[in-house]
């Protein structure tokens, strides 16, 4: 007789990358669904040179990943470029009708997914939070630190923001935050 598991199994598909934020909104379905935040991540591809863009869809999932979105909203509407090192997991395309303009009628695709980690957020170059590793415990040192609740101060530098040592200016340029983070 063999001895079966009754653990569910799932295929995990991730995307991870740096991109920047945009459309970051609370949706309110209607009916009976429950609110959630969603973002659209223009995600860096290509050449460091000549980066291209993939627009994806999210929906943030997780209480992190939901507060770190709503901490850039302001930042984001202010046109500030939010800058952020991502995983999104399982990304599917979502078939539409142009309903205006000049595309009227014709079909279109959209890239969909969960925002699932933010590992960094820059927000106009300057680094502004950074995902600690998950084997850290809450130490003296981080005590008293701002909460994930609170909008992000873009005018402030991120040491004085969460306790951390200063961070170097790696500035605003594409090419130079691409290459880093890769």
């Amino acid at each position: 007789m063999s001895n079966q598991s009754n653990e569910a199994k799932f295929f995990d598909l991730h995307t991870t990358g740096i991109g920047y934020l945009n459309r970051i909104r609370e949706v309110k379905p209607r009916g009976k669904g429950k609110p959630f935040w969603a973002v659209t991540v223009a995600a860096l591809r290509g050449s460091t040179d000549n980066a291209e863009y993939t627009y994806i869809d999210c929906n943030a999932v997780g209480a992190e990943a939901e507060t770190l979105i709503k901490r850039c909203q302001q930042a984001v509407e202010a046109g500030k470029k939010v800058l952020v090192s991502f995983r999104i997991g399982d990304m599917w395309a979502d078939a539409f009708t142009y309903e205006k303009g000049e595309k009227k009628g014709q079909a279109g695709a959209s890239l969909k997914g969960r925002l699932l980690f933010i590992g960094w957020i820059k927000v106009d170059g300057n680094l502004v939070y950074e995902a600690k590793p998950k084997n850290t415990t809450p130490t003296a040192d981080n005590q008293g630190q701002p909460g994930m609740d609170q909008p992000l101060n873009q005018e402030q530098p991120a040491s004085d923001q969460f306790g951390e040592q200063p961070q170097p200016d790696l500035g605003s340029d594409l090419s130079q935050e691409a290459h880093q983070a890769a």
